[in-house]
């Protein structure tokens, strides 16, 4: 038996009839950019998150740098980031010209350490960009305390938490900050047919500044308010995003069942660190982790399972930004995730059969 890492084809076959029909229905219109789709999944996705405003845009990076430019930070301002995440978070702040500051994460469920964040705050620090890794909620409550405290932005990076609910407050990912970003590419809890994303916001002002921001600073047709570039979620990934839209939390109850085999499955395995179980969390990625992580990852690739690390080199420690002179050791935390991750096999395709099958093949490793 082959496990996929995850099983795109099936999610099509699953909703097969309905977004046969939206392409044609959208070739039939043919109307592809700034339409009726995007308006109507806009609403549909404010109402489902509990949110005033969603702007669909071009994709996740784009969303979070468009989300730093409205809030007017950039060249030499800096913001906080999580050490270990994926280089998205990091490229968006530089990309406005700010200043990724990193934070090291928890050791027990891979996010921003808040105990760690007082003490990065400099007076050029304008932002915090809580990370929402793998599906679980940073602890926002304290998060924006600080960030009231210090008269500080908060971007939440929603990318992987579609869905996710917040332990304390009870509302969803995405909408506790200033603003937010997600991203809809395809392997995402909530995912389009390409590169998409959305920011999420509850002010006002801020919604009609990133509506300018993604449209060449243009809310009429050739009346242009401010310099911007072009970041638009066209019709197709609109109208695929609102039929599966209507599947998200039954597709998220699939990843939290899968989960559930995991953690029951593996509890026993020595030398295997699990992920902490949280109500909330709708697992984009099921992360393990192991000293023996190559030899296992060798294992589970020979017979057949699919597996990826998330992620195998810490971000500070890339050719990309050698320029901040960061060592080896900056961040040991971080370093020892990158070197022990892997990500199990997880999505709402995958049946509960090759889950239990993947945990066997793990055990037999250990064994």
């Amino acid at each position: 038996m082959e496990i996929q890492f995850l099983n795109l084809k099936k999610a099509y076959i699953e909703l097969k009839t309905e977004l046969d029909q939206l392409w044609q229905d959208l070739n039939n219109d043919s109307y592809y950019i700034l339409g009726n789709r995007l308006k109507a999944f806009e609403q549909e996705f404010a109402n489902y998150l509990g949110v005033k405003h969603v702007i669909g845009v071009a994709n996740g990076l784009d969303a979070l740098t468009l989300s730093i430019r409205a809030l007017d930070i950039g060249t030499g301002d800096e913001v906080i980031v999580s050490a270990h995440t994926f280089i998205a978070s990091w490229l968006a702040i530089s990309e406005t010209g700010a200043i990724p500051v990193p934070v090291e994460v928890n050791n027990e469920n891979y996010l921003l350490d808040i105990s760690k964040i007082k003490q990065a705050i400099t007076n050029k620090t304008r932002g915090i960009m809580p990370v929402h890794l793998y599906g679980r909620v940073c602890n926002m409550e304290e998060i924006l305390t600080i960030a009231k405290q210090y008269n500080l932005k908060v971007i939440e990076d929603a990318a992987q938490a579609h869905g996710s609910v917040d332990s304390v407050s009870g509302k969803k990912a995405g909408t506790l900050g200033d603003c937010s970003g997600f991203s809809f590419y395809p392997g995402k809890n909530l995912g389009c047919f390409g590169d998409g994303g959305c920011v999420t916001t509850n002010d006002d002002q801020l919604a009609e500044k990133l509506k300018l921001l993604r449209n060449y600073g243009s809310k009429i047709r050739y009346n242009h308010q401010i310099i911007s570039g072009n970041s638009r979620l066209d019709e197709l990934q609109a109208g695929v995003l609102a039929i599966k839209l209507k599947y998200l939390d039954e597709w998220n109850k699939r990843r939290q069942k899968i989960a559930n085999i995991y953690l029951q499955e593996l509890n026993s395995v020595r030398d295997l660190v699990l992920p902490e179980y949280d109500s909330g969390n709708v697992w984009h990625i099921f992360p393990i982790r192991t000293s023996k992580r190559e030899q296992l990852k060798e294992f589970l690739t020979s017979n057949k399972v699919g597996v990826i690390i998330h992620y195998p080199t810490p971000i500070y420690l890339q050719p990309a930004y050698k320029s901040m002179n960061l060592k080896p050791a900056a961040f040991p935390i971080t370093e020892r995730i990158c070197s022990e991750i892997l990500s199990l096999p997880i999505g709402p395709h995958l049946s509960e059969e090759e889950a239990v099958m993947c945990a066997k093949k793990v055990r037999e490793f250990f064994e």
